[in-house]
């Protein structure tokens, strides 16, 4: 089914993403490089991903059906039904637009068009933005051409795929990756202390509570310099900004900032939760970091995030049981008391990104339909985790 182009010559790529930031982020800044390359691209996601913000007004999103599987037999029922509807329309979709290669960024809206792709024997990539394969990329793993992943270690990654697993790190937007060769804000006994935090899209309820109280809890030779800035939920804005009155620090607080860029060039220290794209962001800039990973992701995601920062001294991780006002402040002071130590950890967690991701992503996938496969950074095998999911993945086999 699929034309075989030679190299040079502008080919056809399909992205298939879930319907969330995390998986999202990613297949933009792919699209975006793809197309400045010369290549057509289009996206498959479901209703909730086609109105995702960032998407670039060349790319189509076309919104397939994508069910769950569950363990309730109607929703089992249901969800396969939908699957099998999307992977027909997506096998549409293949016929008119000729896809050189079909890359999947994980989440159940990227299935259907994954099982599409092997159907038409379409070359097929998954990108892992986490440092543990989620459940979508374990049961494609198997068939598809290529693994590309954003760390080094990714727990439920089974060792016999390790021959085509590509570390190329995770694609993070233009505007952040543009900060990377800025230096770190002056810091010292007298300069101004930013603090910036947020809670992923959707905030956090944990850091309006925590956060306000942690901060005046510090030394006055820290807490008397600081500037925060705070992205909250909108039902806890106000008791935020009453909290911060309260305690006379100053604050800027909102549900949604826009220019997160230019606030992330200002920080001295990030605080907030550890998603894959914060992670790729704060090791892109080399921005020191609290982390508080969400304790119902997936697998524990989050928590597996913060290692390879936690490790080179970039971050520090706080799980969300034993985050409290007087911890914070403990590791705050244990970052920042020293003028030197953010800077430090700033560059610690600098040495940790990954800035070359996209392109190394697009010229992986590039190898596809054209020349040969570019062996970008590749795994070796010894560093990949131990399978704990076999059976795991295997049930959804079955299911599927």
């Amino acid at each position: 089914m699929t034309a075989q182009p030679q190299p040079g010559v502008s080919r056809h790529f399909v992205l298939a993403a879930g319907g969330t930031g995390g998986h999202l982020i990613p297949a933009f800044a792919l699209a975006t490089e793809l197309h400045a390359r010369g290549h057509h691209v289009a996206l498959i996601t479901d209703a909730r991903g086609a109105k995702i913000p960032g998407k670039p007004d060349f790319l189509t999103a076309h919104v397939l059906p994508a069910g769950r599987l569950g363990k309730n037999p109607v929703a089992l029922l249901k969800g396969l039904r939908a699957i099998w509807q999307g992977r027909s329309m997506a096998l549409r979709l293949f016929e008119s637009f000729q896809p050189a290669c079909v890359i999947g960024f994980g989440g159940y809206p990227a299935l259907p068009a994954l099982l599409a792709a092997r159907a038409a024997r379409i070359p097929t990539v998954i990108h892992e933005q986490n440092a543990v394969l989620g459940r979508v990329n374990r049961y494609l793993a198997k068939s598809v051409d290529a693994i590309a992943t954003a760390y080094h270690e990714v727990d439920r990654l089974d060792p016999r795929f390790a021959g085509k697993v590509h570390l190329v790190g995770n694609p993070v937007r233009p505007e952040v990756l543009a900060l990377r060769g800025q230096p770190f804000p002056e810091f010292s006994d007298d300069s101004l202390f930013r603090v910036l935090v947020t809670g992923g899209s959707q905030g956090a309820s944990i850091l309006a509570s925590v956060v306000p109280d942690g901060l005046a809890m510090l030394p006055p030779a820290l807490r008397h310099r600081l500037q925060v800035t705070q992205q909250c939920r909108p039902e806890d804005l106000e008791a935020v900004r009453a909290r911060y009155a309260a305690h006379e620090i100053p604050a800027e607080l909102g549900t949604y900032f826009e220019d997160m860029a230019s606030r992330l060039a200002g920080a001295h220290l990030f605080v907030g939760r550890a998603g894959a794209s914060t992670i790729a962001e704060l090791t892109a800039v080399g921005r020191p970091a609290i982390l508080v990973p969400l304790p119902i992701a997936t697998d524990d995601h989050q928590a597996a995030n913060t290692r390879e920062m936690v490790k080179a001294g970039g971050a520090r991780a706080i799980r969300q049981t034993g985050f409290t006002p007087t911890e914070l402040a403990k590791q705050i002071q244990a970052m920042a008391m020293n003028p030197a130590g953010l800077g430090h950890a700033a560059h610690a967690g600098w040495n940790c990104g990954l800035p070359r991701a996209v392109e190394d992503l697009a010229d992986l996938v590039e190898g596809f339909g054209g020349a040969p496969l570019m062996d970008v950074i590749r795994v070796d095998a010894a560093t990949a985790a131990p399978a704990t999911a076999g059976a795991e993945a295997l049930a959804l086999e079955n299911e599927a």
